[in-house]
């Protein structure tokens, strides 16, 4: 039986289904959690807030068209920096496939570290690991790379960019690693995160989601979740609106279902939960936000870089891990890098003639999780509060440094660090620059990466979600997306999301659907 995929502003009136199980959200933990029940026999029913656009209409769109349809808010969304954390700026996808439409495509398993961190704190509250050391995701992450085809960045699609940040980082005696990204057939044109124009990254609207449409699953788009319907403790399906091509409410919707599963991602997830009666007093729910605040350093080379020719990312270097850092290449538009460039007037615009002279590299800080997602009762936008520790601003402090003398140790003239106001530093000016005077408040920070805010643990008194995925709370409702993730990371979390997901799903077809 092969199912479909409807655009519910197409429809006229009311909405009113029935299924085994919803699913709501399509990106990664959606995509797969729907595909896996679909493919086992179960009736799902997928419900995404945003539109359908095919991988060849994303390829297509210029960068602003991407930020405008695909991106959520236009990729304007902030968390709040408190108590001297930065202002975050956090993006998210609002399309069919969710968030996975917008990565890099970067694929790392989760570090053996943060596993024996989760596998030790399920043990001091049940006795067991409940599967979550590397032993018991190793299948999930095997099925999971086999069905995205994860494979390594060749050194010959690197960008001029990634090959000076390479060069020094030799001479220092810490070479840089390859990357692994989920993609065929790249030939490294650097437009990954606004639409691959060659259809050859491997997000799940192409890897996961014609699969489970083929297996019987209906898919709707424009539908916005307001609320699960919850019943003598029990999920029995979810409510909300159908949207219009605006994004603005038409009709009612209304699902019952045997079982709910809410992968609304990091951010919605939460407020979802909340708005649904899960939030207040004690409660975990929306607390424990983690973003992996992302920082880039620009160079000016006295040659030619041209740093948007090339893999947008393919190699990274652990050689700060311990220390709470992971450095990774990548590259953003050149008309981007120029209006970030320092200065006024004629001094500016004499930096952004040389933008082809400019290589980039980031820096990302596994942090500590002192972040929140606060509903707000007054709109479909939840708030966002972001607090990061001392040892948080340590390891960027050291993060960005160790980036800014790479690219000098490969001959680069100055650097700009992610600091509003300040101008290009030499090698002698980095070193004597006092990192302590810098405010939070103009630092330029992002993170495609929220997590945690619906954390699985041991038990209710300090997660909100079992180690199926499952509500502490309320019967059949599970979460499975990066909100549940015991912790952060450090590493890009696509793979470990679907994993994860893989391993709940797998788990959610042995177990038999309530009456």
């Amino acid at each position: 039986m092969s199912g479909e995929i409807i655009e519910a502003r197409s429809l006229v009136g009311d909405v009113e289904l029935s299924c085994d199980v919803v699913v709501v959200g399509s990106g990664a933990g959606g995509a797969v959690v729907a595909t896996e029940l679909a493919l086992a026999g179960q009736d799902v029913v997928v419900l995404e807030e945003g539109p359908q656009i095919s991988a060849a209409e994303h390829g297509a769109m210029r960068q602003s068209e991407s930020l405008r349809h695909v991106w959520r808010e236009a990729g304007t969304t902030a968390a709040i920096g408190l108590f001297g954390a930065p202002t975050v700026n956090v993006t998210m996808g609002r399309v069919l496939g969710g968030s996975s439409m917008l990565t890099g495509g970067v694929c790392f398993r989760t570090p053996e570290s943060v596993l024996d961190g989760w596998a030790r704190q399920m043990r001091a509250g049940s006795g067991q690991s409940h599967g979550l050391d590397s032993k018991g995701l190793e299948p999930c992450f095997e099925h999971v790379e086999r069905a995205i085809h994860v494979e390594e960045v060749p050194v010959g699609m690197r960008s001029r960019s990634t090959q000076l940040f390479a060069e020094g980082a030799a001479r220092r005696g810490h070479p840089v690693t390859p990357v692994r990204r989920n993609t065929r057939g790249c030939n490294g044109c650097g437009r990954c995160n606004f639409g691959c124009p060659h259809q050859a990254k491997l997000s799940v609207d192409l890897a996961y989601l014609p699969r489970a449409v083929e297996a019987g699953a209906r898919l709707y788009t424009d539908c916005l979740v307001e609320r699960v319907r919850i019943e003598h403790g029990r999920a029995i399906g979810v409510e909300g609106r159908t949207l219009d091509g605006e994004a603005r409410r038409r009709g009612r919707l209304r699902v019952k279902a045997r079982r709910v599963v809410v992968a609304a991602g990091g951010v919605h997830s939460p407020a979802l939960l909340a708005a649904s009666g899960l939030g207040g007093i004690g409660s975990h729910v929306g607390r424990g936000l983690t973003l992996h605040p992302g920082f880039r350093v620009f160079a000016r080379f006295g040659e030619t870089v041209r740093g948007w020719s090339g893999a947008l990312q393919s190699a990274y270097s652990d050689r700060l891990f311990d220390e709470g850092v992971i450095m990774m290449s990548l590259f953003v538009p050149g008309s981007v890098i120029a209006a970030q460039l320092p200065g006024v007037g004629p001094a500016h615009a004499a930096l952004a003639a040389h933008v082809d002279r400019i290589a980039m590299f980031g820096v990302m800080v596994h942090d500590e999780g002192g972040g929140a997602v606060v509903r707000n009762p007054l709109g479909r936008e939840p708030f966002l509060f972001y607090r990061w520790s001392a040892h948080d601003r340590r390891a960027m402090c050291l993060g960005l440094k160790e980036v800014s003398e790479t690219f000098f140790e490969a001959g680069a003239k100055e650097v700009f660090l992610p600091i509003l106001g300040l101008p290009g530093l030499d090698a002698d000016a980095l070193r004597r620059f006092d990192w302590d005077r810098v405010p939070a408040s103009r630092l330029e920070c992002a993170s495609q990466h929220p997590l945690g805010a619906c954390r699985m643990g041991p038990t209710a008194g300090v997660s909100v979600v079992d180690a199926s995925g499952e509500s502490w709370d309320v019967r059949e409702l599970f979460v499975v997306d990066g909100s549940i993730l015991p912790s952060s990371l450090g590493v890009n979390p696509q793979v470990t999301i679907m994993a994860m997901a893989t391993r709940i799903a797998w788990r959610l077809r042995e177990r038999p659907l309530p009456r």
